[in-house]
């Protein structure tokens, strides 16, 4: 079994690098979250020539930091977003058919106690709405439980007050490792990608932006700049919006955001056992909450989040404080009072700003939970064009319409003489192709059948993360083996190839990509992989072809990274 896994690396980054300097391109996307991506694939696809830049590694802000589910959500309902809900139904339909390896069904339990702002009357109503606008395509019908029986689902559930409840279907995800398949797709389709590039400043022509200035920082400070030209440039910095809107038209831009921060915490499995998502229903403010229970992430986990508050000004200040880390425990402790949760359970958390619109698209402040998740694409200063909100179930269809509209907006400006027309007609968009061939159940099949007369068995972490590429982490693996050295930790069988085969074809450029984004490692062990820090450290500086030095320094800045990363900040 032959696999064509394109190289989208280190390699091919400094080849961007190159581009960069050398050519003129349709689009620039500055932002390598899900929408910066999405939008990048969708605009290759159709033919238009596309850079894209990330200031820091992809998917490091909002779009590594999500509840990591693919949902409908029911909850918007509420605020009667049906088209939104529609539409994320039949997205999320789609995901689970083409990406089956990184969206997989998760059942959801919604208990109802008494005191609760909806009874079970109300809340049958909604489930069966919710099963309609899906068109009964959900992974399994909605189903009411007798008290009973929902305590015999969960034994750990509280049983004063419960007067029974529901279990429905949504979709967990991989977020962040969905960023990246997404990003390898536009690579694959002819985008110019870069990690750890900073668009620092706009090129102007007259009244309209042709560029921006571009920083490569992962060189010396004062070099590595390098103009790069294009008909059109759009913003996917997601909470960062206003930050850059600022840097395109000083004192004139006009605030767009209402972002929210929001806080998750993460349990060993073994010690917050759920056999599905368990909805939390907060009677202080109105709010739900979600326990996730993750298998697949390392030895399995169980989410817990998210809270829902203002964040600073500089999204990159915001942490975890006191105050969030007692508001989930508080209610863990009411849901599941015989497990006796204290802090000490933590194993991780992680905090993340949500791009979410005023309700004014002013920046005007409401009950944040009440803010519209619908995206907004508008006009920005000299020709640009920018993004704010979405979702990430709906990142596909998003990214058609920035696309759609970007390519409306050039036409009328090629027509003004502002640019020039399009060189040539374009395709439409090519996204409902699967994301990774090589992740289909058909070639899942096929590995099966290729592991068979190889005789080798491949482990179910790997397929879960990979498909049928697995069998590439085996042929890493087999290349490598004078250089392996120690025992893997638990769920992540190895894991020394599986980080040669990230800086090959995800583009790790430092350890920090892998433990945090490409792997569950810091996520899902008390430890943070930490044991294994320096054996992957040279695994690294092997694959670069980098010293004992580089390697020594490499090792020193994930310390660094695992120390920013406490769980509770003073200044949050």
């Amino acid at each position: 079994m032959g696999l064509e896994i394109r190289d989208f690396s280190f390699r091919s980054r400094e080849a961007a690098l190159r581009k960069f300097h050398d050519e003129v391109f349709d689009l620039l996307i500055i932002g390598g979250g899900i929408t910066g991506a999405a939008v990048a694939r969708d605009a290759a696809s159709r033919g238009l020539k596309v850079a894209l830049v990330e200031r820091g590694d992809f998917a490091t802000g909002t779009s590594s930091r999500s509840s990591k589910l693919i949902h409908g959500g029911l909850r918007y309902l509420q605020n009667l977003e049906f088209s939104l809900v529609f539409e994320s139904l039949s997205e999320r339909a789609f995901l689970l058919d083409t990406v089956p390896h990184m969206v997989r069904p998760l059942p959801f339990y919604f208990p109802v106690f008494e005191g609760d702002p909806h009874g079970r009357m109300v809340l049958g109503m909604g489930m069966w709405l919710y099963d309609l606008l899906a068109l009964f395509r959900s992974p399994g019908m909605h189903k009411g439980f007798s008290k009973q029986r929902l305590l015999k689902e969960i034994p750990s559930l509280r049983s004063e007050g419960l007067k029974g409840g529901f279990r429905y279907f949504d979709a967990s995800m991989w977020d962040d490792v969905l960023t990246i398949a997404t990003l390898r797709a536009a690579h694959q389709n002819g985008a110019a990608i870069a990690n750890y590039t900073e668009a620092v400043g706009p090129l102007w022509t007259g009244d309209r932006i042709t560029g921006f200035r571009a920083r490569d920082l992962e060189k010396p400070l004062g070099s590595g700049e390098t103009d790069i030209r294009a008909h059109q440039v759009i913003s996917c910095v997601g909470p960062w919006t206003d930050e850059l809107g600022q840097r395109l038209a000083p004192n004139r831009w006009k605030k767009w955001l209402a972002p929210s921060k929001g806080v998750h915490i993460v349990f060993d499995l073994k010690r917050l056992s759920v056999p599905g998502a368990v909805v939390m229903t907060i009677p202080e403010d109105g709010r739900i909450c979600f326990v996730m229970p993750r298998p697949d992430l390392g030895q399995g986990v169980a989410i817990v989040g998210t809270t829902d508050g203002p964040s600073p000004q500089d999204p990159g200040e915001a942490g975890i404080s006191r105050s969030d880390i007692d508001y989930l425990m508080k209610q863990l402790r009411r849901t599941f009072p015989s497990l006796h949760l204290n802090d000490s359970d933590i194993i991780s958390a992680y905090v993340g700003v949500r791009p979410l619109m005023g309700p004014l698209g002013d920046g005007s402040t409401g009950p944040l939970q009440k803010v519209s998740r619908e995206h907004h694409i508008d006009h920005g200063p000299g020709g640009t064009v920018i993004v704010a909100g979405g979702k990430y179930t709906t990142h596909r269809t998003m990214a058609e319409e920035i696309v759609d509209f970007a390519i409306s907006a050039r036409k009328k400006d090629a027509r003004k003489g502002k640019c020039p027309v399009l060189p040539h007609e374009l395709t439409k968009p090519r996204t409902r192709a699967p994301l990774n061939l090589n992740a289909t159940r058909e070639a899942v099949e096929a590995c099966h059948i290729e592991a068979a007369r190889r005789r080798v068995e491949i482990p179910e972490e790997l397929l879960n993360r990979y498909g049928a590429e697995a069998l590439t982490i085996l042929d890493i693996d087999l290349e490598s083996k004078g250089r392996k050295t120690g025992a893997d930790p638990e769920g992540f069988p190895y894991l020394a190839a599986q980080l040669r085969y990230s800086m090959k074809t995800e583009m790790v450029v430092h350890l920090e990509d892998f433990f945090l984004r490409r792997q569950a490692l810091f996520l899902s062990r008390a430890d943070h992989g930490s044991p294994w820090a320096e054996m992957l450290a040279r695994v690294w500086a092997d694959e670069r072809g980098l010293g004992e030095a580089e390697m020594k320094s490499e090792l020193a800045r994930l310390h660094q990274e695992f120390g920013r990363r406490t769980f509770i900040s003073e200044k949050a």
